[in-house]
């Protein structure tokens, strides 16, 4: 410890000049500097979001949060795997654990599966990320939460396009325009994003389009209308493969040893495993002030449409109550959330309270058909599955805060209420139509006291809760149908933390311990078709620390590091979450912007992949990127040019996990050294 304070005193001690406030909302619903809210929250500005990055994954800015583990899969049809302090990290595919945001408009569905592949990144502004208790305040599935923020048109028109090319036959172009006119600020965006895939049948198109529009209707008044699609066409699905697999080569998938065919096929490539998906929504905000009170109203809707084609083999669809190994589904989602926010002056200190109210509903028209006819597979077959399934989260919330001198208290309660309902069409296996109803209220309370301005000192504490996903409902064991069995996870959050800045290095620091009971674990998996069960009590402890420091001549460094301690009560170890990861940069920028260079480090701890820590866990590994950028101006244009060279050292790695796969095949390997050229040429009109 002793020699810990040396160094960050040594850190201090070199820097210069004060840094520039960052102002976060997430956390308290207004706008608050970062160093001065009493949780841990880290934001990811557009320059670390957009240079030097393809902007395609989430998990390329996410890489630098303390607390948060953000994994590529190499594997398009699937999303990213994110947790945060381990909540998240058994999800099979998506994004479950963690509440994911959009200019306000919730990423993740009523039952909390959430895709971040909805995130615009190009037009990013920012990405505030919020862990530990506070998160509580967001209600079902908040271990943590991500909200993005994109920009708002402003300033003379532009138009930009910017390309990539890289490895694995890896292409982007992505096409926009931004600006304000007749008091309109205005964003569109258009990209196509295209791979081979480093896996074997992990080859991808994505098509993304963006559109944002910005009115100042009334005095004191903001109305925001946003709205994106999202277009995937067979994206390929690579599957998991066994540790045998793995080590025979990285990028092959998992041989069918049923083929009958010379050489046998991997079973991606028999059942030729992909994944559709059509999304669209649009949003509105409108926010209106009255001196320094705030109403707030947000409305969506949207649509999704996916059919995903899986590796069951006819042997195993032959049971009556199986589903089948397509699924196809159809779901419209809506939602609003309506807050007010009050300021008064109480015993001399500032009393801020906001009351609100969130609603949310997803309906979903599900068939699943067997993926075979006769002896062709890979193929829409018979109906095996036709339902209805709703789902709908109605959650009043309220939150305070009193901030005088040098203390800040802060208060938070939410009711969540979620209802899952469930029609069965499909009667020759029985019927499964049902419904299920949960309810919990969730708790926060901080404390901040403010030692010096420069350095805040904080606790708080939270009790949060997680239903079980439609996706964890679906099946109750081999063969079964609809689990109605299943219920809520219940957790309590305890942290404390520092936060200092010491001229122009500034560091955040946390302990954290939660306890959670009726973990949601993997009963059995297989195939892509996964059940659950309520699992008994487990305990996260943890350190996480942020160093971020800017020295002479252009040069600047960030450290992030996470320690944790993840175990159910029997003393295995909890699946899919590292127990330490760390990240470390080293960056110059030249004196007049032109030129910047970085190297990046990435370590982490080795993955226990199913409950009894038996199997063959992921070993950690630790990789070097680097990457260099240029820009230049001439009359009213801007270039701009990067490249990265990633895996420096060409390393062979498990960059992700399919945690409790019954057949074995957990292990989902990440690329070797491999390569990225991007430019960019910006009009200003």
């Amino acid at each position: 410890m002793h020699r810990l304070s040396s160094i960050l005193a040594l850190v201090a001690a070199g820097a210069a000049a004060a840094e520039t406030p960052v102002v976060v909302i997430t956390g308290t619903r207004t706008e608050h500097v970062s160093f001065d809210v009493p949780a841990s929250i880290d934001v990811i500005d557009a320059d670390r979001i957009r240079e030097g990055q393809a902007r395609v994954n989430a998990s390329e800015a996410l890489a630098s949060v303390p607390g948060l583990v953000a994994q590529n899969r190499q594997n398009y049809a699937q999303d990213l795997q994110i947790s945060s302090r381990g909540f998240g990290a058994r999800s099979a595919f998506g994004v479950r654990g963690v509440h994911l945001i959009a200019d306000g408009i919730p990423a993740s569905m009523p039952d909390g599966q959430g895709q971040a592949a909805t995130f615009n990144l190009d037009m990013a502004e920012r990405i505030e990320v919020l862990r530990g208790p506070f998160s509580a305040i967001y209600g079902n599935h908040a271990g943590g939460v991500i909200q993005l923020f994109t920009q708002d048109g402003k300033g003379a028109p532009t138009v930009e396009l910017n390309v990539l090319s890289g490895s694995d036959g890896t292409h982007k172009t992505d096409l926009n325009a931004q600006g304000a006119s007749g008091g309109i600020g205005y964003v569109l965006d258009v990209s196509r994003f295209d791979t081979d895939g480093y896996r074997a049948h992990s080859a991808a198109t994505r098509d993304q389009a963006y559109a944002k529009l910005t009115l100042r209707p009334l005095d004191q008044a903001k109305l925001t209308i946003v709205a994106n699609g999202l277009r995937q066409d067979d994206t390929q699905d690579a599957l998991g493969a066994s540790w045998a697999s793995y080590l025979h080569d990285p990028r092959a998938g998992e041989i069918d040893i049923t083929d009958t065919q010379t050489p046998k096929r991997t079973l991606a490539d028999r059942y030729n495993t992909r994944k559709s998906i059509h999304h669209q929504q649009i949003g509105a905000s409108w926010e209106q002030r009255f001196g320094e009170d705030r109403l707030r109203v947000t409305a969506y809707g949207g649509n999704r449409d996916v059919i995903q084609y899986q590796a069951f083999s006819r042997a195993f669809q032959a049971p009556v109550s199986h589903s089948g190994g397509v699924v196809d589904f159809e779901r419209d989602f809506s939602g609003t959330d309506i807050s007010w926010s009050t300021v008064h002056h109480l015993a001399q200190g500032k009393l801020t309270t906001t009351i609100g109210a969130e609603y949310g509903r997803s309906s979903d028209e599900r068939q699943g058909y067997e993926n075979f006819i006769g002896t062709q597979f890979g193929v829409k077959g018979a109906l095996r599955r036709d339902e209805n399934d709703t789902v709908s989260n109605l959650d009043p919330y309220l939150q305070t805060e009193w901030d005088s001198g040098a203390w800040q208290l802060s208060a938070g309660l939410r009711h969540s209420r979620v209802k899952i309902a469930v029609r069965d069409h499909f009667l020759s296996n029985g019927d499964d139509s049902g419904s299920l109803s949960y309810s919990h209220t969730t708790p926060v309370l901080g404390v901040l006291y403010r030692v010096t301005p420069r350095l805040n000192v904080y606790a708080s504490a939270a009790h949060g809760f997680e239903t079980p996903t439609l996706n964890e409902l679906f099946y109750s064991g081999a063969g079964g149908g609809f689990n109605f069995r299943l219920q809520p996870a219940y957790s309590t959050h305890v942290e404390t933390g520092i936060k200092a800045r010491f001229n122009e290095t500034r560091i955040n620091a946390a302990l954290f311990q939660v306890r959670t009971t009726d973990e949601l674990v993997v009963d059995s998996s297989s195939g892509g078709r996964t059940s659950y069960r309520n699992g008994g009590k487990t305990l996260r402890q943890g350190v996480e620390m942020s160093l971020d420091s800017t020295w002479r001549h252009g040069l600047s460094t960030r450290l992030a590091l996470t320690t944790l301690r993840a175990v159910y009560d029997n003393g295995s170890r909890l699946p899919g979450a590292p127990n330490a990861n760390l990240y470390g940069e080293l960056a110059w920028q030249e004196a007049q912007g032109h030129y910047g260079a970085a190297l990046e480090a990435v370590a982490v701890g080795k993955i226990y992949v199913e409950d009894s820590n038996t199997d063959q866990a992921a070993p950690g590994y630790g990789v070097l990127n680097a990457r260099i950028t240029a820009n230049q101006q001439w009359k009213g244009w801007h270039f701009k040019q990067f490249a990265r060279l990633n895996n420096l050292l060409d390393k062979n790695y498990i960059g992700s996990v399919i945690v409790g796969d019954t057949n074995k095949r957990y292990y989902e390997a990440a690329p070797q050294r491999n390569w990225m050229l991007g430019a960019s040429a910006r009009y200003q009109f």
